[in-house]
């Protein structure tokens, strides 16, 4: 009997370790999954702010870092995540497809943005982005007839909204139309650009509502455009420091109307008169000011960031991109814009800081493309570069047409690099329509300055997996592009040859900044390589929401904490 006891005791106890062990065992796993669960629930910023700057290449941020402060772009590099590696994945890298491939996270074989302007083969006409006939100007007497329904994907900006039921605003701003209207999305509560002209005022379009919020209009009268207008442009900083451009007056820059040469000072009071008045606002510095007095407005008259939801504000800086078209991307001027660009940032985080609270927005900035050097300057060094002549090309294209078929009616359109085929002609002429398109891609090779061409039968056949042909590829879209593609040389564009401009698939036109800033964004910086659309799908993950429906990029996890 006294065996049974001691056996039944020393069992219990057996029975009492192992369940010990197994508690002790199992807590690690325990504790690991209610991290994973808080992660998963981590609550969200009360406000994201996306920045795009227009035409910024990556290496404005290195060539001009010794004069920028450490409020701006500074403190975003060294306090955000700093990728120094991302590239757009498509041509052609145009502003409206820029902003609408950061926003939904896929390129226009996708989203549909082809273009700014593109040729529509259905419409027989060129059409413009955002323009849209069924909507009316709120604000002015003209400019604001546009919407984002060319757009056919959602962007992050609508998934947002659909995952808060709704809730939560969305705010577009920019100088151009097209930077406030795609990036905010289908169901943006409001898009607001600024109309120049006799104007000088933000507008928007019924698309969104049908009169404008006292806030925007108490900014329209308050003066500050007319502000802006009246003052001299001068350097920020003595002119001798501005030692990372070229001399003030060289032959490679534009001129403003009334304006012998392109240099400082600039009398914008006399100046406006001869440069459609207050759309000389756009073309300098203080356009970007503006942007941010009105994105600090918005903020306000809103209440962004204020309610238990995730507010966005997307908002573009447009006036470095007139800036570069104008003088190039090595002017003084130019590197004045983005001196003053960066106090404007400063005054924005700022801002930020204390009317949002810095543990309560999040930031990313990037550009939607960035610029060639003139070509005119790269021929002074004997570097390769040229101008592109659209007038002989075409004269070209039809002698080919009257060469191999007998005709010059069979070509409908060329722009953007692509030729359109009148295919109710080739029809009639009983002519194959494949063979027409390889002929004339394989002759259009031997024209000056063309590099690559490709038809539209060999896109849809053949997956490009490297090089300029698979960029083109991204950019290529099936329904609205041409039936013969084709590449110019590098640091080849149709321009003057005065001021930059941008288009193509390379680095000089491709390679552009992304930093991520704020709160959940870790410190630090990368040189590993992404494309534009892993912007979007790594907002969606961050805002714990499901991806915009066209997306075809992929989350940047070192980006997040």
């Amino acid at each position: 009997m006294k065996k049974l006891i001691i056996l039944f005791f020393l069992s219990i106890s057996l029975i009492q370790c192992i369940a010990i062990k197994a508690e002790s065992n199992t807590a690690p796993a325990q504790e690991s999954s209610n991290k994973i669960y808080q992660t998963a629930v981590q609550k969200n910023p009360k406000l994201v702010v996306g920045i795009v700057v227009d035409q910024m290449r990556y290496d404005y941020l290195v060539r001009f870092y010794n004069k920028y402060g450490n409020g701006g772009f500074k403190r975003l590099m060294k306090n955000g995540y700093n990728l120094k590696n991302v590239h757009y994945n498509y041509i052609p890298t145009y502003t409206a497809v820029g902003h609408t491939s950061i926003y939904t996270g896929t390129t226009p074989v996708n989203h549909g943005i082809i273009s700014n302007n593109w040729y529509d083969r259905f419409e027989k006409k060129s059409i413009y982005c955002v323009d849209d006939v069924n909507f009316e100007t709120v604000g002015a007497k003209t400019g604001g007839k546009k919407s984002p329904y060319r757009m056919l994907t959602t962007t992050i900006t609508d998934q947002l909204k659909l995952a808060q039921n709704m809730k939560g605003k969305t705010i577009g701003i920019s100088i151009k139309d097209r930077s406030a209207i795609l990036p905010a999305g289908h169901t943006a509560d409001a898009a607001y650009w600024f109309e120049g002209g006799d104007e000088g005022k933000f507008i928007t379009s019924t698309f969104y509502m049908n009169e404008l919020p006292n806030w925007v209009s108490n900014f329209n009268n308050s003066g500050k455009a007319d502000s802006y207008l009246n003052e001299t442009w001068n350097t920020y900083y003595n002119i001798s420091t501005y030692t990372e451009t070229l001399p003030d007056n060289n032959n490679f820059e534009g001129k403003f109307k009334g304006k012998e040469t392109p240099t400082f000072p600039y009398n914008l009071a006399e100046l406006r008169t001869l440069n459609s008045n207050y759309s000389l606002l756009k073309a300098i510095p203080s356009g970007n000011s503006i942007t941010t007095d009105f994105a600090e407005a918005a903020i306000l008259g809103e209440h962004l960031g204020k309610s238990d939801f995730t507010d966005f504000l997307a908002v573009s800086y447009s006036s470095t991109d007139y800036v570069g078209h104008q003088f190039g991307v090595n002017a003084k001027e130019l590197e004045d814009t983005y001196i003053r660009l960066d106090k404007d940032l400063e005054r924005f985080l700022n801002f930020l800081d204390i009317e949002v609270g810095q543990n309560n927005y999040t930031i990313f900035l990037t550009a939607d493309h960035a610029a060639v050097q003139v070509p005119a300057y790269l021929n002074s060094l004997k570097i390769p570069g040229g101008y592109f002549d659209n007038q002989k090309f075409e004269e070209f294209v039809n002698n080919i047409t009257l060469e191999n078929f007998n005709s010059t009616e069979l070509i409908e359109n060329i722009s953007n690099y692509q030729i359109f085929l009148n295919k109710q002609k080739i029809k009639e002429l009983k002519l194959d329509i494949h063979k027409v398109s390889q002929i004339i891609a394989d002759e259009i090779l031997i024209f000056e300055n063309i590099y690559k061409t490709v038809t539209a039968h060999t896109l849809q056949t053949t997956s490009f997996t490297s090089g300029i042909l698979q960029t083109l590829q991204n950019g290529y879209n099936q329904k609205l592009s041409g039936d013969i593609l084709f590449v110019p040389n590098p640091s080849t564009i149709s321009y003057s040859k005065t001021g930059t401009t941008h288009g193509s698939g390379y680095a000089y036109d491709t390679h552009v900044p992304l930093i991520f800033y704020g709160y959940n964004i870790k410190s630090g910086s990368s040189n590993n390589y992404y494309p534009i659309v892993d912007i979007a799908p790594t907002l969606s993950t961050f805002l714990n929401i499901t991806e915009p429906n066209g997306a075809t990029g992929n989350v940047i996890l070192e980006v997040l904490e």
